[in-house]
């Protein structure tokens, strides 16, 4: 199978999805849109397509050139029948593509904080496996509004949508199951200016003790992963 992944900050990597395609014996090639003169691929050379986070907003279309560009190929992929699978930005383009507002959150949520998976989504065929609840990596400002015709994944106390999914081979996630420790001490490391004191914002050394969670964000992860294959090969 052929992933391909939309990588808008160096730092920012797949990150477990890599070691998940390794594993799986698939297929991962990338376009860094933080490099000079990104290419995208050609669509038909694409199984799925996984469209990775940043600090970027859906909205700066006048300041990056190849954002309008990127969101034209989501839209076409989804058309198209791929897999697509959106985390945080990545999350908030899917949507936008779908329909949907993007609009800035009541709240900053920077740091590991427990989603609740709605009833729809734990009987879906794609989050069987996750549970009622879960604790994930949280860095981010914006939100989308639920696309029209998608199903809701559930909440956290600070952002009322967590997540979506859109038939069967479409899924949004606010939050970062890709994370590894090394790229939480980048995003640490370059955007720490953002952990300014609030509800739902926690410090570095809060986010460095939340890393015990990784294994269970990992777990859904695959889960989810494993799951869209299925899919992908029925």
């Amino acid at each position: 199978m052929r992933i391909h992944c939309f990588q808008h900050i160096s730092f920012e990597t797949p990150g477990l999805i890599t070691d998940w395609a390794r594993q799986r014996g698939h297929q991962l090639s990338v376009t860094r849109f933080d490099e000079p003169a990104p290419q995208l691929p050609p669509l038909a050379e694409v199984d799925w397509l996984v469209v990775l986070g940043g600090a970027m907003s859906v909205h700066d279309d006048e300041r990056l050139a190849w954002l309008a560009p990127e969101k034209a190929f989501i839209g076409q992929a989804i058309v198209a029948g791929k897999t697509v699978l959106g985390i945080c930005l990545g999350a908030q383009l899917v949507a936008n593509a779908l329909g949907a507002a993007v609009t800035q959150n009541h709240l900053p949520e920077i740091g590991f904080y427990p989603v609740r998976f709605s009833e729809a989504a734990q009987q879906h065929p794609l989050f069987a496996h996750a549970g009622g609840q879960a604790t994930f990596l949280h860095w981010h400002g914006d939100t989308f509004a639920l696309p029209t015709g998608a199903e809701p994944l559930g909440a956290s106390e600070a952002c009322q949508q967590q997540g979506f999914v859109y038939g069967t081979r479409v899924v949004g996630l606010q939050f970062h199951p890709e994370m590894t420790a090394d790229i939480l001490e980048q995003m640490i490391r370059h955007d720490g200016h953002e952990l300014v004191p609030g509800p739902y914002v926690q410090t570095a050394a809060e986010l460095r003790a939340g890393m015990e969670h990784l294994g269970q964000s990992q777990a859904f992860l695959f889960g989810l992963l494993d799951a869209l294959a299925h899919q992908q090969e029925a």
